[in-house]
């Protein structure tokens, strides 16, 4: 489901926005940069243990065929990891992502971590300056607040109820925003 918001800049974002339960605030029309993301690792700092790896599968067909199997996949992530991983202090996510025929000026995105309506903690990474039709790769590094033993264990109890919203700016207009829900429960 789409929202349409007037005001999507990021700093009214940062200011306005709470978890939207569900709704997008652009379309997938508004990806006019053809931005697709392909490949997303995230890892243990310390250790540099791999929690977490993911690959698109190569493209083939007609790219009309493709478009029609891709019209919603790519805007909604689950994952599921331990317990442990609430305990984590730094850890690293590198995306791979490729860009359409037109640059990218100051690509940044926010993303916004939920447990019900409370925010976590919100993140703010700049991509910079992306030439068109290449392919990127960049790491950012995820400083975690500390949770209370008593959140943590609300967050392990109630699978998927922690959710993130992801809004991608280029030169300050709102191209993407991707959800993704959490549950901490794997192991059990």
């Amino acid at each position: 489901e789409f929202l349409a918001v007037k005001c999507m800049d990021p700093s009214c974002l940062l200011s306005v926005v709470q978890d939207r339960c569900g709704w997008y605030l652009c379309k997938l029309e508004d990806n006019i940069y053809n931005i697709d993301f392909v490949r997303f690792k995230i890892r243990e700092l310390e250790t540099n243990t791999v929690l977490f790896e993911i690959s698109k599968p190569p493209h083939s067909g007609t790219d009309e065929e493709h478009r029609e199997r891709d019209v919603s996949a790519g805007r909604f992530v689950r994952y599921q990891f331990t317990p442990a991983f609430l305990r984590l202090r730094n850890v690293g996510a590198t995306v791979e992502f490729t860009v359409g025929n037109r640059p990218l000026n100051n690509f940044r995105m926010i993303e916004r971590h939920y447990f019900h309506d409370h925010l976590l903690k919100s993140f703010d990474f700049d991509f910079g300056f992306c030439i068109p039709n290449s392919c990127n790769t960049c790491e950012h590094i995820y400083e975690f607040p500390q949770l209370s033993e008593s959140t943590v264990c609300q967050m392990v109890d109630r699978p998927y109820e922690t959710r993130s919203d992801s809004f991608y700016f280029v030169d300050n207009r709102l191209v993407m925003h991707n959800k993704a829900d959490y549950a901490y429960n794997g192991g059990h």
